[in-house]
């Protein structure tokens, strides 16, 4: 069973699974993709844990980089599709803020997972939890300014001309947000909010960056540099 079905992953995973198949939507292989790889190749990393793994995509990912990982997810269909997928895995029900895995992973990754997650100085205290000293916290994420705009998002001018509505920024709140068939409950929070909480913990911010798209149509690419989608954070946990 599901450890939480009222987000609405439950009920929209096969049309995820369906869109994500196995090499990602838009944002992950035009955009994220490429930094995110880029941060875990030829490193070092012996182990690591995907929390929010989902269909466990970039747990295939680590692993073809020499990793051994472990995922993470609460919604039971996602990780049937991962086990498929990947029968030799390691992929267990259960949420970032009540997991309890010793201080053993070189590496904590959180792609776009942090959005889903109603409890997030809980989750990201687990995250630090599960660190060796010395690991390394991955986090790719959606921009604050971006999870600002729904339920509007982008609109347009009476001349047509397309515009994004950011509003009630500082206002930390869950909203529903619905595409091709899939329904998800979003938390937006200030970026202020993720900083804060991180640097709680005595992490050190080691990379902060804003991927530019790498593919995809031009509409797509300009959309994207109007209104970027991500941002990627490296912490580092104290020795």
């Amino acid at each position: 069973m599901n450890e939480d079905v009222g987000d609405g992953w439950a009920t929209s995973a096969a049309a995820w699974i369906a869109e994500q198949g196995e090499d990602g939507d838009y944002g992950r292989r035009f955009v994220l993709d490429t930094p995110m790889r880029a941060r875990i190749e030829g490193r070092g990393f012996r182990n690591a844990l995907d929390v929010g793994c989902g269909e466990g995509r970039f747990c295939r990912i680590m692993q073809r980089a020499g990793i051994r990982t472990t995922g993470i997810d609460p919604t039971e269909a996602l990780l049937a599709r991962a086990r498929e997928l990947d029968p030799d895995g390691d992929y267990r029900l259960g949420r970032a803020e009540t997991m309890d895995f010793g201080a053993s992973h070189d590496l904590v990754v959180s792609y776009l997972s942090l959005i889903d997650m109603p409890d997030l100085g809980a989750a990201i205290a687990g995250m630090v939890r599960a660190l060796r000293p010395g690991g390394t916290l991955l986090i790719a994420n959606m921009t604050s300014f971006n999870t600002a705009g729904p339920p509007e998002g982008w609109t347009r001018d009476h001349d047509g001309t397309p515009r994004f509505t950011i509003d009630h920024y500082m206002e930390e709140r869950a909203t529903w947000v619905s595409w091709r068939d899939m329904r998800i409950l979003n938390w937006h929070r200030p970026l202020s909010t993720y900083m804060t909480l991180l640097l709680d913990h005595g992490l050190q911010l080691r990379l902060f960056s804003e991927p530019q798209p790498t593919g995809g149509t031009p509409e797509q690419i300009a959309r994207h540099r109007r209104v970027p989608y991500f941002h990627i954070m490296e912490w580092q946990k104290p020795d």
